[in-house]
């Protein structure tokens, strides 16, 4: 494989040494596991490095064996004849296919060896290790394995982002018909990201991905069909496209409440990013274990809860989800002995599938009338595990969870008249219950809502909706897991790494994944893409999240066109958004820069009371306005009194105003803020003093 050229071993040693020289500016905790990372990489480094030298020593070798054959061929030709060649041919024909065979078994063997390990690492270090197996087995030519190599050369995995590299190896795979290089080289592709910057390359490469297998191909075209871009807009097409994600990703829900996703968006102000919400901190972890040990029953089940399914940028832990639960559960929790229930009836390393166990707890809870315990009874009776199927008791147990707002036991009850089981078909109930579980998020009721919208079954068809449905549970895909390694790779300052992945899940259609690649493009912190790109890519990402109704991105656009960032100053244009993004999404932003262009003239016509209504809004809507409203306000008085009283004649009016731009140059009304603002400091100094 030419493509493993000695960039690979150059770029990442610049990696490893990168590395390094960030963990000394980390924590002590950060630097440990630098350490670790780095050691692994150097690893990965020797067998990237020996990869290369075995394809050359093989491509050499291949070259010698064809022309000592030939010379071979002939010389048996003349003394044996054609009937000795054959035979001959046959037998090494032979050798050569056991010993590609036993090089394939081992390559297949070491990479699966990898998986084994990436799926129970724990930490960096042990998935460090992973990759070493993965090194291991795409030396010995297994393709799945250099996918796995490529991925990492490709985000930054362990350090070691080298774009030019990932490429080399990802157009060799394609021409081996490797789906998943198709669609990365589309993502670079329309991105313009270490290739030419070639939407028409994209679509081609999108549309080979999808033919191959690729379901984030499939769901790049269905938002692409969606959007319109770069393609004529096709709902249908779309819908189809969609459809196929989100049966793959249903398939693998398999009736569970989903997968988690935590999206940070970035745009918000660096205090809250800081103790962002969707993540947990790690002080305040131990806060929480420190208030779990001493007791603290619902601080037990949140953590049990947590370590459950893997939240907050919590590792999925079920031991650590059983320990805390059962503490809880011995204080007479329903949730804890509810959710115990669940971890046997679904069945784990911590917990092995046991119906009689599940079924005992989920007695325990229900009888404390708890929601989750009546619909753990309800699934055990309606799939018949541990308990004779009886439809009638599951219908009772769901309704009464269903009753107390449990969103699980709505979506059973609506699949239960949608499909007839134990009851009798009815679209317009079966809608009902889907329709209440999905304003909780209930990803198989949404789904469920989708395929009815989709084959108008029980509701009018509307392919749009359909498509906006299925479009909320392909985003439930396991890529979504880039949001967290995306946001870790920011805080890091790892600011490459981290665009790449927020902007390949941009490209599938994520909202917050467009706006958070569009801020780290703005703000000309990335290496990847030249800077005179980086304003016209923002605008296009902030584009593409306005229209999925992100008002900051709104505000974003008008800002862009305003000041002319990424395309034209074109005042009339900013004015739009800003009035869109205060229309229909009271923004308090766009209120004050709409009231300033009034008072302005700028790109609109000059309104000054106009100006005065939306400055009030602004401060009406949002308090963080009140302060600059305040001295807009002023600003604005004060400079319609001096108009009233020195400029009253009008042609004396228009020359004094010109000659005021011309002294104090066009932001002249900022200059008079600032004396304002002076003048109140020195009144009111005088007045304390």
């Amino acid at each position: 494989m030419k493509p493993l050229s000695l960039l690979i071993e150059i770029l990442i040693i610049l990696g490893v040494i990168i590395k390094n020289i960030e963990a000394e500016k980390h924590s002590k905790k950060q630097t440990e596991r630098n350490a670790t990372t780095q050691v692994s990489a150097n690893e990965l480094k020797q067998f990237l490095s020996h990869i290369l030298e075995r394809r050359k020593l093989i491509k050499v070798i291949y070259q010698r064996e064809n022309a000592l054959g030939k010379k071979k061929i002939q010389r048996k030709l003349r003394i044996k004849g054609i009937q000795n060649k054959d035979l001959s041919k046959r037998n090494k024909n032979h050798l050569r296919k056991q010993a590609k065979k036993n090089f394939t078994d081992e390559g297949d063997q070491l990479f699966k060896t990898g998986i084994k390990i990436l799926q129970q690492s724990k930490n960096q270090k042990q998935k460090a290790e992973a990759y070493v197996f993965f090194a291991k087995a795409a030396d010995m030519g297994n393709l799945k394995a250099m996918e796995k190599m490529a991925d990492a050369l490709l985000f930054g995995n362990f350090g070691m982002q080298n774009i030019t590299a990932a490429i080399q190896l990802y157009e060799s795979l394609a021409k081996e018909g490797s789906y998943k290089a198709q669609n990365a080289l589309g993502f670079l592709s329309s991105y313009g990201i270490g290739m030419e910057y070639n939407q028409a390359k994209a679509l081609i490469y999108y549309t080979f991905g999808s033919a191959g297998g690729s379901m984030m191909s499939q769901m790049i075209l269905g938002y692409r069909y969606l959007s319109g871009i770069n393609v004529l807009q096709n709902c249908e097409v779309a819908l189809n496209h969609y459809k196929k994600v989100a049966d793959y990703i249903v398939d693998k829900l398999e009736k569970s409440e989903g997968i988690p996703v935590e999206k940070v968006r970035l745009t918000e102000r660096p205090e809250n990013l800081s103790s962002n919400n969707e993540i947990l901190d790690w002080d305040i972890y131990q806060y929480y274990k420190f208030l779990a040990e001493r007791g603290d029953v619902q601080i037990q089940v949140s953590l049990g809860q947590l370590h459950l399914i893997g939240r907050k940028g919590l590792d999925q832990d079920y031991y650590k989800a059983l320990y805390y639960f059962l503490k809880a559960a011995k204080a007479g929790s329903a949730n804890a002995m509810a959710f115990i229930g669940k971890m046997y009836l679904e069945g784990n390393v911590a917990a092995p599938q046991n119906n009689a166990t599940a079924f005992k707890y989920f007695s325990m809870a229900a009888s404390k009338g708890n929601a989750i315990g009546l619909h753990g009874l309800g699934l055990l009776y309606f799939y018949g595990k541990g308990v004779p199927v009886n439809y009638a008791e599951a219908l009772k147990y769901f309704q009464k969870a269903a009753e107390k707002g449990w969103p699980n036991a709505q979506f059973q009850l609506g699949f239960m008249y949608y499909s007839g089981s134990g009851v009798w078909k009815d679209y317009k109930l079966a809608f009902k219950y889907f329709y209440l579980a999905s304003q909780s998020g209930q990803p198989l009721a949404i789904y469920y809502l989708a395929k009815m919208y989709a084959t108008g079954r029980g509701v009018l068809r509307s392919c749009r909706t359909a498509v906006e449905l299925y479009k909320g549970v392909c985003e439930l895909g396991h890529w979504a897991e880039k949001f967290l390694t995306a946001y870790f790779a920011y805080k890091d300052g790892d600011i490459d790494s981290s665009l790449v992945q927020y902007a390949l899940l941009a490209e599938m259609g994520y909202e917050v994944a467009q706006s958070n690649s569009a801020f780290i493009l703005e703000s000309k912190k990335a290496k990847i893409l030249e800077k005179e790109k980086m304003y016209p890519m923002a605008l296009l990402l902030w584009n593409r999240a306005a229209i999925q109704g992100n008002a900051f991105a709104r505000v974003k656009i008008g800002d862009y066109h305003y000041y002319g960032y990424g395309t034209k100053k074109d005042y009339q244009t900013a004015a739009t958004h800003y009035s869109i993004a205060a229309d229909k999404y009271h923004s308090a932003q766009a209120m004050f820069n709409l009231a300033y262009m009034y008072e302005h003239g700028l790109g609109i016509t000059k309104d000054i009371h106009l100006a005065r209504r939306l400055y009030d809004m602004a401060a009406q809507t949002s308090p963080d306005a009140h302060i600059p409203v305040f001295f807009a306000l002023v600003k604005l008085e004060t400079v319609h009194l001096l108009r009233d009283i020195l400029f009253f004649n009008q042609f004396t009016m228009r020359w004094k105003w010109m000659k005021l731009d011309n002294t104090l140059g066009p932001y002249w009304d900022l200059f008079v803020i600032g004396l304002i603002v002076a003048v109140l400091i020195f009144l009111l100094r005088n007045r304390y003093g």
